[in-house]
């Protein structure tokens, strides 16, 4: 120890044997160690022996407390798994029967819409056919009967009929027009349905699905992955009566709309033969009425075209009366000529000879009966002509009538009856 400090003096104080040391190594001496005892030497080894052999036992222990509790962690692992499994398919199985009924529902519910399509369509097609068929031919036999001329553009049953008839048609389409509202909204609220029964479908389908690659999950998969976040796992926050409450309010919601939907279509059953049978009464009516007017029509045209050849050979008759009258006139000119001519000559007697004798007593009351008789056959003549004026008169007003009559027959008869027999109110 003095040697040292000498040499640490030395190296201190001594700048040349500084530049010689550093280049040296330092080596320090550990001091030297107590020795021990032969007993503390053996009591070490013996301690040394029991500390082994204590390590060595509490090592079996946990090898043993190891081994069962892997044999135990196994068997809860497998028992848990087989739980698992157990669960997921019982509810792989819950799903699918919701998911069966749920589509018993949807059948329902697509039949259902198929046949009210089918009811839309009678509904539709009546309306078309009232509208471009019944309604514009009563419509257009209106206008048609419009052009009547003279006496016969009257407002009669037929008229009346017809009108009839367009307001059974307007209200018939205003009946189906709220009916086929009815059913659209019906159809409506069935597809309403339809797509929420559609979603939930999807929903478990996908569920079961999901459950399905679950369940076909194996410990030893290479596409497992553990989850190191903090957040829940598990984010399910709906319990299972929501869940069943669920689903169990889109079938009664759907089992609602379509018992609802069956006595519309009763309703519209009843509703198109009660129009179509409203229909056929009109129509009937006013065919009855154009029959009647018909045939009234034709009485009158018969009973026209009577008085038309009455008044034609009446008018004949009269212009072969007018002809002997004039022949009885002309031949009333030679008469009174005659006796003109010898009551002119008897005059020229002189003195006593101009006498008033029977003869000229004769004369004179012949030309008395002439000039008494010419101006009847010219009064009569008078009338024949006037007569005849009126006669011709007449049987030209009853050659339009009979015109007329004939216009009325064609428009009723021909064109409107030929319009008619076209209307067709079948069963729709």
């Amino acid at each position: 120890m003095g040697e040292a400090q000498f040499g640490i003096r030395n190296f201190i104080g001594a700048p040349v044997a500084t530049t010689r040391l550093s280049e040296q190594a330092l080596v320090c001496m550990p001091p030297r160690c107590a020795k021990f005892t032969f007993e503390e030497w053996k009591r070490s080894n013996e301690q040394r022996c029991r500390n082994t052999e204590d390590q060595q036992q509490l090592a079996d222990r946990v090898l043993g407390e190891c081994e069962r509790l892997r044999e135990e962690t196994a068997e809860r692992t497998a028992i848990m798994k087989a739980t698992t499994d157990r669960r997921i398919e019982e509810r792989i199985g819950d799903v699918e029967f919701n998911k069966n009924e749920l589509q018993r529902q949807r059948k329902e519910i697509c039949l259902e819409l198929e046949a009210l399509g089918v009811y839309k369509t009678r509904l539709q097609d009546c309306l078309a056919s009232l509208k471009a068929n019944a309604l514009a031919i009563c419509r257009k036999c209106l206008m048609l009967r419009d052009g009547r001329l003279g006496i016969d553009l009257v407002v009669d049953d037929v008229e009346d009929a017809l009108q009839r008839e367009i307001t059974v048609i307007l209200g018939a389409q205003s009946l189906l027009n709220r009916a086929l509202e009815q059913l659209n909204e019906q159809m409506r609220r069935l597809r309403s349905c339809r797509y929420l029964l559609d979603r939930d479908l999807q929903y478990k389908q996908s569920a079961i699905d999901i459950d399905k690659n679950c369940l076909s999950l194996k410990p030893t998969d290479l596409c497992l992955s553990i989850y190191e976040g903090f957040s829940n796992l598990d984010p399910a926050n709906i319990s299972a009566y929501e869940y069943n409450a669920y689903s169990a309010k889109n079938i009664q919601a759907a089992g609602r709309e379509v018992t609802s939907a069956r006595p519309i279509r009763v309703y519209i059953d009843t509703l198109l033969k009660q129009v179509i049978d409203d229909l056929w009464d009109a129509y009937n009516k006013c065919n009855h009425a154009f029959n009647v007017r018909i045939e009234q029509t034709k009485i009158a045209k018969g009973n026209l075209e009577d008085m038309h050849r009455e008044t034609s050979r009446k008018i004949s008759e009269m212009q072969n009366n007018i002809l002997e009258l004039q022949k009885a006139l002309a031949a009333k000119e030679g008469n009174i000529g005659l006796a003109h001519t010898r009551l002119g000559r008897r005059a020229q007697r002189v003195e006593a000879e101009l006498v008033r004798d029977p003869p000229g007593q004769a004369l004179y009351y012949e030309c008395e009966m002439l000039r008494h008789s010419t101006k009847q056959l010219q009064q009569m003549l008078h009338e024949a002509n006037a007569s005849l004026r009126y006669l011709l008169q007449t049987q030209i007003q009853l050659e339009e009538d009979i015109n007329i009559k004939m216009n009325t027959l064609k428009i009723d008869e021909v064109d409107c009856m030929t319009l008619r027999a076209t209307m067709d109110y079948h069963a729709y």
